[in-house]
């Protein structure tokens, strides 16, 4: 049998350009030499040192797709896509995609000013960025939110608290998704309102919290009290529009799972089908078992058919054309794909599967959050069923 057939398909993706792949073997080279060294520091601390965000900003991969204009580096989400993809191959989070997400709300709502002020310094990775949207007893439902933003003159006042916030423990820019008019019920009262945190008085960072996966991305608790921003820090400039803003947005945020989501998915296929040509039972390789052979054929072809998926949901993105219900279905289909494929490559692991020094273990604890954060799958599944 020709036991290459269990590789993963070397199928090239119609938007990776000549300056794209030259683009792919630097971060390539800079994940393997700056940020899989330090995996096992960085999830015993909780996330990497501030000196790892500037190495990342000075080799060129933070705000890769943001204008350089505003001191990023001119490219596309093609461009973004592979430093996703790369980090996700190599089980590498610290929260750039979020960093990401941040400098698009800036660039989107911004006004130049703010731009020039903020976004420069986020691609050198000098001003780290966090957005705080999910609190306590509000999740996946933002109209549900309850930290306020009361305008008093030229300034707004925030009290409230916010969870599971990404980058949130070194942030000097924190997006907070507040209520600007409590009297509204659901989410026209909902604005996005941009906070400096260096010095800030009332703003308070809770402790590292503790996660099943995902341990070497800072995750925590933010508090505000009585919080003192210029109104000025109101993205668009006009209250009540936060919502809005929030969906505007998010299919980028998702369509940036969906990419982490499947080169995980492939590089599950791809160690576990290296391992059981190498681990022997009853006397001969585990690949020479049919439910072996099986299982891997079923992982390769759910990771084919995401890969033409995907692909299609990024050309769509670059051509300005991809539509909210495709991009929930990306985020939906490829993370339940995820979750499921490197469920099924663990298992082929035996024993070894579940040791933390193997990376389908770490895979495994990495993978799950995805189908819950940006809008869990269940409301992914709303969003499909309001196209119908």
């Amino acid at each position: 049998m020709d036991r290459g057939v269990l590789q993963p398909a070397a199928c090239e993706s119609p938007w990776l350009t000549d300056d794209v792949r030259q683009y792919r073997d630097t971060v390539r080279d800079f994940v393997a030499a700056e940020l899989v060294p330090h995996q096992a520091r960085w999830r015993a601390q909780h996330g990497p040192e501030l000196e790892a965000w500037k190495k990342a900003g000075s080799a060129g991969l933070l705000l890769v797709d943001v204008p350089e204009e505003w001191g990023g580096g001119g490219g596309t989400f093609a461009h973004e896509a592979v430093v996703l993809d790369e980090l996700a191959r190599n089980c590498v989070y610290f929260g750039t995609q979020v960093h990401t997400t941040v400098a698009h709300y800036v660039l989107a709502y911004g006004s130049d000013e703010q731009k020039r002020r903020w976004l420069p310094r986020m691609a050198r990775g000098e001003l780290l960025g966090a957005i705080a949207m999910t609190e306590p007893h509000a999740g996946s439902d933002l109209q549900a939110i309850k930290t306020t933003a009361r305008r008093e003159g030229d300034e707004y006042v925030i009290n409230g608290s916010k969870t599971f916030i990404t980058n949130g423990a070194h942030a000097g820019l924190v997006i907070v998704a507040a209520k600007t008019n409590t009297k509204v019920i659901g989410m026209r009262g909902t604005s996005l309102i941009a906070l400096e945190t260096a010095g800030l008085p009332g703003y308070r960072v809770g402790r590292p919290l503790e996660k099943l996966g995902m341990q070497a991305q800072a995750t925590v608790e933010l508090f505000f009290d009585s919080v003192r921003v210029p109104a000025a820090n109101l993205l668009g400039g006009v209250e009540g529009r936060g919502f809005a803003q929030m969906m505007e947005q998010l299919p980028y945020e998702r369509l940036q799972i969906a990419v982490g989501a499947l080169a995980m998915t492939e590089e599950a296929v791809k160690i576990t089908a290296e391992y059981v040509k190498q681990r022997h039972a009853f006397g001969k390789p585990l690949l020479d078992l049919q439910n072996t052979r099986f299982k891997l054929a079923e992982c390769k072809t759910r990771a084919q058919i995401g890969r033409v998926f995907l692909d299609n949901c990024i050309e769509r993105l670059l051509a300005g054309r991809l539509d909210e219900t495709s991009a929930a279905m990306a985020k939906y289909w490829l993370t339940e794909t995820q979750c499921s494929v490197v469920d099924e490559c663990l298992q082929l692991h035996g024993g070894y599967g579940y040791m933390t020094e193997y990376p389908i273990a770490r895979m495994w604890a990495d993978a799950r959050v995805q189908r819950i954060y940006a809008g869990s799958n269940e409301i992914m599944k709303e969003l499909i069923a309001w196209s119908l």
